[in-house]
């Protein structure tokens, strides 16, 4: 895919104030850890995660998104009633029918005639939302788009721990459930549109490229698990294997199409994963480490939200400047990878 006139004219992140560290919650499985004799601080150890945070009870997705939303227009020079587009990206649904984005259209203030739907791809979403709206400017469709995403990881990890404690699982039946306690909730928007409408510096959507391995499909699987509450198991091991191979075969195809090279590029920001994950992926496609950004460390991993709210962090800290190359990339259960390159 190449994008001539798309722009990211402004993107915002929206954090929760509560904070779970990776300690609290291993303290709140001590039981578990005692019975099944597991050092304490291994999550810490084995992901590079700190700490992550999450809504207050309740929250609804369209919510975390609207806030996002309404953050990112405060941001931009364009108006509410410019937005021709709206996608809610998360993973997170307020529920099936109607689109959350229906929600979340009416809780920003955006007119009418915006076209609003979900779109859902595991933690791809947003990048999928990017390069929608991309293209739908490109064709002359839409000038101004708001894409978003909200996702609330609280009840996942909530039950995550109910299910740790009440069973009586051994250290292998543990496995599948202990990428969820890595789970982190957060709100992210982005407004795209055609460099016309931008008043200063374009921040220009270039292209990309995405790629499919779904015979790998069953490695992760998450669904609503009755009451409200969500259940997700997770072959940790073999999904970084077949996950990072997937990237390299991306990024193959990304350097071709592009034209650009590992040292063209000026920065790096991937999924949110954990430090065993970023670590893989940059030895196996040959990248320079000190050209990523990363925000797992205290964020966890937010699903969807995760990379776009990490692109705004770096813009926000100056660690992407005017005139960067930069390259998102991310892969998601099913699985699939994406890669996009912007010129910020």
């Amino acid at each position: 895919m190449r994008f001539e006139a798309t722009c990211i004219e402004s993107i915002a992140a929206v954090l929760p104030e509560e904070v779970w560290t990776s300690a609290q919650i291993e303290e709140r499985l001590a039981p578990l850890y005692e019975r099944l004799k597991l050092p304490f601080g291994r999550l810490e150890l084995m992901t590079g995660i700190r700490a992550r945070r999450v809504w207050p009870r309740g929250t609804r997705p369209s919510a975390a998104s609207a806030a996002a939303g309404r953050a990112a227009l405060e941001k931009s020079g364009l108006k509410a009633g410019q937005v021709e587009l709206f996608i809610h990206c998360a993973v997170s649904r307020d529920m099936l029918e109607p689109a959350t984005a229906s929600f979340a259209h009416r809780a920003i203030g955006l007119p009418p005639q915006a076209q609003i739907f979900d779109v859902s791809n595991a933690c791809l979403g947003f990048l999928n939302g990017l390069a929608i709206a991309g293209s739908m400017i490109e064709s002359g469709q839409i000038q101004c788009a708001l894409v978003a995403s909200g996702e609330n990881g609280r009840p996942l990890v909530e039950n995550t721990l109910e299910t740790l404690l009440s069973g009586n699982l051994g250290r292998n039946e543990i496995k599948p459930y202990f990428a969820n306690l890595t789970i982190g909730s957060g709100a992210v928007a982005a407004v795209v549109c055609h460099r016309s409408l931008v008043a200063g510096r374009a921040h220009r959507l270039l292209g990309g490229v995405a790629r499919s391995a779904t015979r790998h499909g069953d490695l992760c699987q998450g669904d609503a698990a009755g009451s409200g509450s969500l259940a997700m198991q997770t072959d940790s091991e073999a999904l970084l294997v077949a996950g990072v191979e997937l990237a390299r075969e991306t990024w193959e195809q990304f350097q071709s199409s592009l034209g650009w090279t590992a040292a063209s590029v000026d920065r790096f920001v991937g999924h949110q994963v954990g430090a065993a994950h970023r670590r893989a992926v940059y030895e196996r496609l040959g990248l320079d480490l000190a050209k990523d950004f990363s925000t797992f460390e205290t964020l966890g991993n937010m699903g969807s939200v995760s990379l776009p709210a990490t692109l705004a962090a770096a813009v926000d800290a100056g660690a992407v400047r005017e005139g960067d190359r930069v390259t998102l990339f991310g892969i998601g259960s099913g699985l699939s990878c994406m890669m996009l390159a912007l010129e910020w």
